[in-house]
Order: structure tokens, then C-alpha cells, then sequence
């Protein structure tokens, strides 16, 4: 099965020539022009690579970057317009892969993919019986299927009802401020309530808990929440 690569980035003609040679070298290739468009796919589909460029409109690459890393470990390249060592580290120590600084040659691109997605595949290998899954009692979360049960009875979430219990759950032990938890569940960026945090606690209590007669979730008055080891 071809590997499936996004491209996110918004200058249409190098976006559509990246395209036309990735699909000359028999990958199956989607595209986005804007970070939240490419976000959005990243987080509904699998992808096995994403070719992700830093300067987007909506959003920049770092921060669709950052988001990713919430939730998933799929390599990433990072398309880059400025030869700038501290873009480069901030990619990388944001989880990027590999970069790339425009303008390119098509055979270096390629040759980057395919170094990659090599390297991703010897690490899927040894570690192919081993899955991404958090516990809390009888709280179980798997973050690559993206399924929750408590015991053996599964239980459905919204996906931002996912990431937030996730993100408690990768953090277990540790006490999570609101104001972490909006920035980083919702971005630093996020316009709405500032009770988000609370309505969507109550929100997994009434699916995780209150049916189980169970308590996973504590508060921490004046603080923030604690998922307890």
C-alpha cells in the first residue's frame, strides 16, 4: 500500500509540483493551503508523512506543529523559507523530523522523504507490539486508536473531550493548571469561554465517572486537575 504524504503549504505552484513528483514516485498525496486546513486533516486522517511549511496563513507551522505533537507521532518535515539556525532548532526541538529550506531541489525533498519515512518504519518495527496506552485504575486511553474504556466497557468521546483527558492522562501525577491545559489543548490562540476547561471536566465526568461510580479526575481548588497515578 503507497505511503499517504500531506503537504501543507500555501504557495499553489510548489505545492502542486511537490504533488505531481510525489505522485510520479507512487505515494498518494492530499494537500492544504492554510495551517488549519492542514491541521484539521492531519487530526481526521492518517498520514504516514507531512511536508508542513512555516510561514502558513491561520496558522504558522510551529504552532500546527506543536498541536500534532499532542496526539500523534506521524514525521514531519519542515518546509522552511529562511536559512535560519533558530528556526531549524525550533522545529526540531518542536518535534519536527527533518527540514528543508526553500528553494529546494526536488531530489533532495525526495531523498529526505524517503531517509524519513525509513527511519519511522525501523522504529514502527521495533516497536510494533508496543501501544501508545495510559491507565488510571480502571481508566484506559489509548492514544493510537483513540478509544477510552473504563474496564471493559468502552466509552465514546468528542475528540476534544480525547485530547483533553489525553493530555491529563500523559501528565498523570501532575497538577494541570487551567491556563496550561487551554494552551494546550486549545492553543494559545483560542477565543471563547474562559470556563472551557471546566465545562469540558464535567463534561468527561459525566461519561468516565458518574456512571462507574468512579473518580479519576480531582480538583485542585484555585488551581487546576490532577488525574492521580
Amino acid at each position: 500500500m503507497p505511503e499517504h504524504i500531506l503537504i501543507v503549504e500555501d504557495e499553489e505552484k510548489l505545492a502542486r509540483f511537490i504533488e505531481l513528483e510525489l505522485s510520479f514516485e507512487g505515494y498518494t498525496v492530499e494537500k492544504a493551503a492554510d495551517g488549519r486546513t492542514g491541521l484539521a486533516l492531519a487530526q481526521s486522517k492518517h498520514f504516514d508523512l507531512i511536508a508542513l511549511d512555516i510561514m502558513l496563513p491561520g496558522l504558522n507551522g510551529f504552532e500546527v506543529l506543536r498541536r500534532i505533537r499532542q496526539t500523534s507521532s506521524v514525521p514531519v518535515i519542515l518546509l522552511t523559507a529562511r536559512d535560519d539556525t533558530m528556526d531549524k532548532v525550533a522545529g526540531l526541538d518542536g518535534g519536527a523530523n527533518d527540514y528543508i529550506t526553500k528553494p529546494f531541489a526536488i531530489e533532495e525533498l525526495l531523498a529526505r522523504i524517503r531517509a524519513v519515512l525509513r527511519n519511522a518504519g525501523s522504529s514502527n518495527e521495533s516497536d510494533k507490539n508496543t501501544e501508545h496506552a495510559y491507565t488510571a485504575g480502571k481508566l484506559r486511553l489509548n492514544l493510537d486508536s483513540r478509544e477510552v474504556w473504563v474496564g471493559d466497557v468502552p466509552v465514546d468521546l468528542t475528540k476534544k473531550e480525547f485530547d483533553l483527558l489525553a493530555y491529563l492522562m500523559q501528565n498523570k501525577g501532575l497538577v494541570m493548571s487551567r491556563d496550561r491545559l487551554l494552551d494546550s489543548v486549545w492553543g494559545y490562540n483560542f477565543v471563547g469561554e474562559t470556563n472551557a476547561i471546566d465545562v469540558y471536566i464535567r463534561y468527561l465526568r459525566a461519561k468516565i465517572e458518574e456512571p462507574f461510580g468512579e473518580k479519576f479526575i480531582q480538583t485542585i481548588r484555585g488551581v487546576g486537575y490532577i488525574i492521580r497515578e
